[in-house]
């Protein structure tokens, strides 16, 4: 189950996590992103003492898309201490996810 939250920025919400963020880039007119929604809670379910999951819908936030060079939907975004350190495109299945970002953690 994800939550939603309310941050004054984008940076200060992934620099002041303590576990790593997981950011979902998606749009809610995306079929791939509706399909990736289902797997990043079973990830969570597998993986949440250890990241942080967040979800940007490109729509609503069109400069933090930009500002990260979004390009595709769904990309994954995975920041430690507010860099970057993997990005995914497109939909992986559950255990796929989970085993690339066990490897970045």
């Amino acid at each position: 189950m994800t939550t939603k939250k309310e941050f004054t920025s984008f940076d200060e919400m992934i620099a002041g996590s303590e576990l790593p963020v997981l950011v979902d880039f998606y749009a809610t007119w995306c079929g791939p992103c509706q399909m990736m929604a289902k797997i990043l809670e079973e990830v969570n379910a597998h993986m949440k003492e250890q990241i942080k999951i967040v979800k940007i819908d490109t729509d609503k936030y069109p400069h933090i898309a930009s500002q990260h060079q979004i390009h595709a939907l769904p990309t994954l975004v995975l920041f430690k201490q507010g860099q970057p350190v993997e990005r995914i495109e497109g939909v992986l299945p559950a255990d796929q996810l989970v085993q690339r970002l066990q490897g970045r953690i």
